[in-house]
């Protein structure tokens, strides 16, 4: 009995390591994206940092689809205007105040 015990949960437990494989090489692309993205956008610093976050939060495989369209959408918001202001090359101050006003939809 314990012989068939083994040798199930060994089957079980091969049959799963393609998945973590899977899963791993995803996560990799995933992070491959995201810093691409970061770095033709010229962000460095905390602005990279929030960027990375919020790129492989938004395209992780989570199943997590009880988060609310509000944070979704913040964070559309927030790329958008994050890669408009690194298009305007703005920093300091104007960076702030550009932000502030994008984020608030004006």
């Amino acid at each position: 009995m314990r012989t068939l015990f083994a040798l199930t949960l060994t089957a079980a437990l091969i049959a799963t390591l393609p998945m973590a494989g899977a899963q791993q090489q995803s996560q990799q692309e995933k992070m491959k994206t995201c810093n691409s993205q970061a770095s033709s956008q010229n962000l460095s610093g905390d602005a990279r940092k929030t960027f990375m976050s919020s790129c492989l939060k938004s395209t992780s495989g989570s199943g997590s689809t009880s988060s609310s369209t509000t944070g979704n959408s913040q964070q559309d918001k927030m790329k958008t205007c994050n890669s408009q202001a690194a298009s305007q090359s703005l920093s300091g101050d104007a960076r702030k105040t550009f932000m502030s006003s994008c984020l608030k939809g004006q």
